[in-house]
């Protein structure tokens, strides 16, 4: 089997080396298909090429997946896949430009150097092709999460979205407290807000650009922020019958109290 990647990027590379086949990058950035291809023994392509491939895979940015897909669609011979990190217009470009092909939307939920992980996956038109990719992917220890195109978007506008945005939030509104000040709550937050700010911030722009979500963090924090005593007691209560089932209804020593 022989693949296409589009993207040499971190994704990309990642898929290259994890399906164990024949493999191709094409990127805008030459000198990145090229070292792309060396670190999986593979070979670079032109990105504007004509040479076919049994797979395509687009791993590039998802604000630009819809116009990599209707670019690159006609080298693919048997399957196009892509892992972008949107399904719906991915999808939706794929029928559209790929209609007799076997079409695959994937996305890995973990970042390429914490894998293996979990991948979601939207098998839109699967194929003998598609298959024995996935079934390779399997095979180096990655878990398949079966989903469709909607129910995968509107999980990611909490997923990535809003708790992107809450812990962003949080890392520019926290000041410096001197040693020794630390709770639990905040450790957590400032670990979750170092591994954030330690990814690339065009990665984080798309998804906010991509997904719904962020506005509801601004719309919770705000009410919080003009609540009363009373108000924000009641706020908290909603919150909890969110998170533990009938917690509202419990006395505050069962659930912890004020510790943190």
């Amino acid at each position: 089997m022989d693949v296409l990647i589009v993207g040499a990027g971190a994704m990309g590379r990642w898929f290259g080396a994890a399906i164990d086949a024949r493999i191709a990058f094409a990127d805008i950035d030459r000198d990145a298909a090229a070292a792309a291809a060396e670190s999986v023994g593979g070979d670079s392509a032109d990105l504007e090429g004509e040479t076919a491939y049994d797979v395509v895979c687009l791993a590039v940015p998802m604000t630009h997946v819809t116009d990599a897909i209707s670019e690159q669609a006609g080298r693919a011979r048997r399957a196009i896949v892509d892992v972008s990190g949107v399904m719906e217009p991915a999808i939706a470009a794929m029928k559209r430009h790929a209609p007799a092909l076997e079409r695959v939307s994937l996305h890995p939920l973990f970042a390429p150097e914490r894998a293996p992980g979990s991948i979601a996956v939207v098998r839109d038109r699967s194929g003998p092709v598609t298959d024995e990719l996935l079934a390779r992917l399997e095979a180096r220890g990655n878990g398949l999460l079966e989903t469709t195109a909607a129910e995968h978007d509107e999980a990611m506008e909490t997923v990535q979205a809003a708790t992107h945005a809450a812990v962003l939030s949080f890392a520019l509104a926290a000041e410096s407290v001197p040693e020794g000040f630390e709770t639990p709550i905040y450790e957590g937050l400032r670990r979750l807000a170092g591994q954030v700010t330690g990814g690339t911030p065009r990665v984080y722009a798309d998804i906010q650009t991509t997904f719904d979500g962020a506005d509801a963090v601004a719309d919770a924090a705000a009410e919080i922020a003009a609540a009363d005593a009373d108000e924000l007691e009641a706020l908290y209560r909603e919150a909890a019958g969110t998170w533990h089932a009938g917690i509202g209804d419990r006395r505050d020593d069962e659930i912890g109290g004020d510790s943190e």
